[in-house]
């Protein structure tokens, strides 16, 4: 009889638990809530169109992109990045900012990068915004088309469109200078 007033106890104990421990939970939390957006009125949305040039470079002393996983320009060849952004297509020209990711060999068959990079600016009116792009690169292509999927700063909530056009490149070192026209919407 004992063993039976301790079984029928303990499941007693076990259905009171489960039926009242949900009335003592109280949480707020949610995962996602819809925020009221802003009013029409409020917010202007600008487009603005940057011009650059973007130095790769793979030789030297002092590499801006190096190879960190398989083989350069083969499958799978992966690069990290802090490129300089340049107003002009030399070397030397003023910095504008910089290019900061990696980009990685990502086709079998065609010549293609997956880039994955933010252009921080560092000059005029957009010093400490920055832009993201991720997209793919087929770099063989005379004009390339990546998109903007984001920004900081002044370009917060920003959407667009990035143009990459080879304008130099070094067989031998790997070098290149891109010319970059983007044109991106931002509150």
């Amino acid at each position: 009889m004992a063993s039976f007033l301790t079984c029928s106890s303990t499941l007693f104990t076990l259905i009171f638990i489960f039926l009242i421990t949900p009335f003592f939970i109280v949480t707020d939390a949610k995962f996602s809530e819809q925020l009221p957006g802003p009013k029409a009125s409020h917010v202007v949305e600008k487009m603005s169109h940057l011009h650059f040039y973007f130095h790769d470079i793979l030789s030297g002393k002092h590499p801006t992109a190096i190879t960190v996983a398989g083989r350069k320009n083969e499958f799978g060849g992966t690069a990290i990045i802090d490129d300089p952004l340049t107003e002009g297509v030399e070397h030397g020209s003023k910095v504008v900012g910089r290019a900061q990711g990696m980009y990685a060999k990502s086709s079998l068959d065609a010549a293609s990068l997956l880039m994955v990079m933010n252009f921080e600016f560092i000059e005029g009116k957009y010093n400490g915004s920055s832009l993201s792009v991720l997209g793919r690169n087929p770099f063989l292509e005379t004009v390339r088309e990546m998109p903007v999927v984001g920004g900081t700063g002044l370009f917060r909530f920003a959407r667009g469109y990035v143009l990459a056009k080879t304008v130099r490149y070094n067989v031998g070192t790997g070098d290149a200078v891109v010319e970059y026209n983007v044109f991106v919407m931002h509150h």
